[in-house]
Formats: C-alpha cells, sequence, structure tokens
C-alpha cells in the first residue's frame, strides 16, 4: 500500500479531497482529525501541513503528496513533479508601499529590508536580478511588515491581489506562478523506501503513474461535456465543424437506417451553447449533453 501525504487543513486539503474521490479514491477516514485515511485498495492518505509534505516526501516517509508549487519550490528539497493539479492557483508576488518610492524591481538596492515566509525563493529571486538585500524571515502576516518598519518590501502569496491591495501594497514584480502538484521523490530515495516496505522500485514508479494517470483524467474532463445528437446523413461534412471531436464526431448508423446517423463528441463546456444551436440549424434532433467524469484520449 502506497502512502500519499494530503495537506490536513485548508482549501488545498478540500480540493485534493475532492479530485481524489472523482477518480474514485475516495478518504475514508474515522473522523475529521484522522492523522490516516484508506484511499481504496492501493493507497492510504496521511494528512499534515502542506509546508511539511516535501520533506515528508523527500525523506520517503511518504510515497508522494500534493502540496503547493510555492512550498515545494522554497523546501529546496529533490523532488519530481508528477502533475500539475490546476487548483490552489495563486502567485509569489515581491510588493512595496506606493509611497516608498519602490515602484519596479531595478528601484530596489541593497539598502532595502525584505520580509518574507519564503527567504529561500526570496533570496534567490532577488540574487538572480542582482540585487543583494537584507531578508527578514517571518512566520506569518507579511502584509503588515512594512507599516510597523520591519521591511520596506514583502514577498507573499497572493491569489486576486486584493489583501495588497487592502494593505496599500503595490507588486513591483512576480516571483512564482504556483498552483498544487502531485510530487514523489528521486528515485534514490524512492528506491530506499520502496525497499523497506517490501516493494521494487518499478511496481512503484508503475502505481504512481497510474494515479497521476487517474488524477489527470478527472482535471481533464473538468469543464468539458459530452454531445449526442441523430443529424442528416447527408450534413456529415458540415458536423465535423460543429463537432471536432479529437479526431472527428464519432458516427453511428441508426437501428433502422435511414436518413439520420447518431453522433458523438466531447466539446468544451463553453462551447455547448453555439454547438447546440449549430446542430439544429443542421436539422440535428435528439440532442443530449452529459457531464464527463473522467476522460482519456
Amino acid at each position: 500500500m502506497l502512502r500519499i501525504a494530503l495537506p490536513n487543513k485548508g482549501r488545498l486539503s478540500d480540493d485534493a479531497r475532492a479530485l481524489f474521490a472523482d477518480a474514485g479514491l475516495e478518504v475514508r477516514s474515522s473522523g475529521q482529525r484522522a492523522l490516516m485515511a484508506s484511499l481504496g485498495g492501493e493507497f492510504e492518505a496521511i494528512f499534515v501541513r502542506a509546508q511539511d509534505i516535501p520533506e515528508f516526501v523527500a525523506d520517503g516517509a511518504a510515497d508522494a503528496g500534493i502540496t503547493g508549487w510555492d512550498l515545494i519550490r522554497e523546501s529546496e528539497r529533490e523532488l519530481v513533479e508528477l502533475l500539475d493539479l490546476e487548483f490552489g492557483a495563486c502567485r509569489l508576488v515581491a510588493a512595496a508601499r506606493a509611497e516608498s518610492g519602490i515602484a519596479k524591481l531595478a528601484d530596489v538596492t541593497s539598502e532595502h529590508r525584505v520580509a518574507t515566509v519564503f527567504p529561500r525563493l526570496a533570496r534567490r529571486f532577488f540574487e538572480d536580478a542582482g540585487c543583494s538585500v537584507t531578508l527578514v524571515p517571518i512566520s506569518g502576516a507579511a502584509e503588515i511588515a512594512p507599516h510597523l518598519g520591519i521591511a520596506d518590501i514583502v514577498v507573499d502569496l497572493t491569489s486576486t491581489g486584493s489583501t495588497m491591495r487592502v494593505h496599500d501594497l503595490r507588486e513591483i514584480a512576480t516571483v512564482l506562478e504556483s498552483s498544487a502538484r502531485l510530487i514523489t521523490a528521486e528515485r534514490g530515495a524512492a528506491a530506499t523506501r520502496a525497499r523497506s516496505d517490501g516493494l521494487g522500485e518499478r511496481e512503484k514508479r508503475r502505481a504512481l503513474e497510474e494515479l497521476s494517470a487517474a488524477l489527470e483524467s478527472v482535471i481533464r474532463a473538468r469543464g468539458k461535456r459530452y454531445v449526442m445528437a441523430n443529424v442528416p446523413r447527408d450534413a456529415l461534412d458540415r458536423v465535423r465543424s460543429v463537432l471536432p471531436g479529437i479526431n472527428g464526431p464519432t458516427v453511428i448508423d441508426l437501428l433502422n437506417g435511414g436518413t439520420h446517423v447518431a453522433v458523438h463528441a466531447v466539446v468544451p463546456q463553453c462551447a455547448i451553447y453555439r454547438t447546440i444551436a449549430d446542430l439544429r440549424a443542421l436539422g440535428g434532433e435528439g440532442i443530449l449533453v452529459t457531464r464527463i467524469e473522467r476522460f482519456t484520449p
């Protein structure tokens, strides 16, 4: 049984649980505060702080984990990204007070102090930009630091920018784009854990590849719909432009033959309104639209 480290609380935790449930790996725990849970026959979950997950995975305490790209990069551990899970999107940005005179990265000098919960990422970013700043590591609420005179600049996470604006902070640079990722350890650490579990590294890698493929199929299905319709046989050339599908629509003869055939295709959700209107204009009837739970091309 492979061990997957999941965030124990917050939005990342909720989204990770929902993703696993949609993939047929529902979290089955004894209660809200359970430290471990079953994910089906092959996997079990352990619940830890999102910032600790890179360490758990790198050290072999977990075979894989889900956490933010910002936390993965900050950890500086040797980890392999298996999949971008496309939730928890945010940006790590550098920002300063509007009246500070710091409007862009070129305005930063060696006299400036930077408060952040991400000292490694911040140090690397400013060094790469040729700025020798003084870092002020803090544990939270970085946006208050410039107002208290602790720092001139903050490096902190934002999703909409509203928190920065509320605290009269202006973004001067984007340090990192982040989202939740499925990660595992480099081969050396993975092999050590596989041996301790009595598993071959090949079997473990295969199981993780299957897990990644299952989660990816759920992500791929989001924002898509499956369309079925009966259309005139002589309109098939025009139907292709309405229902392009992957390699064109699937065409099926109806039981009674005749002038109509059934066409099936996967369509982006945002295109459903226009697709139905176009099918009807071509003489389509019996149009059915359904949600897709998983989609593997």
